[in-house]
């Protein structure tokens, strides 16, 4: 830990409201993937793994989500 004091709310530099605005929204979608994420990781604890036959290969869900990343960006000239 530091051996600095902890800042007052006097020492606390303010955020723009829309700086404020996304922050909070990037705090939300963490705290959604991290309940999605729990979710999956309790259904496991409690009814083990999904079949293999269940399940898709990592390689087709990389390449789809590479797809889906190269879909959001506008192509390079």
């Amino acid at each position: 830990m530091s051996e600095q004091p902890a800042p007052t709310d006097t020492d606390r530099q303010q955020l723009e409201p829309a700086a404020a605005d996304a922050v909070r929204a990037y705090a939300a979608k963490t705290r959604e993937n991290a309940d999605q994420l729990a979710a999956v990781l309790e259904d496991i604890a409690t009814n083990g793994l999904p079949s293999v036959e269940d399940c898709a290969p990592w390689e087709e869900l990389r390449e789809a989500h590479l797809a889906r990343l190269a879909a959001q960006r506008p192509a390079v000239a």
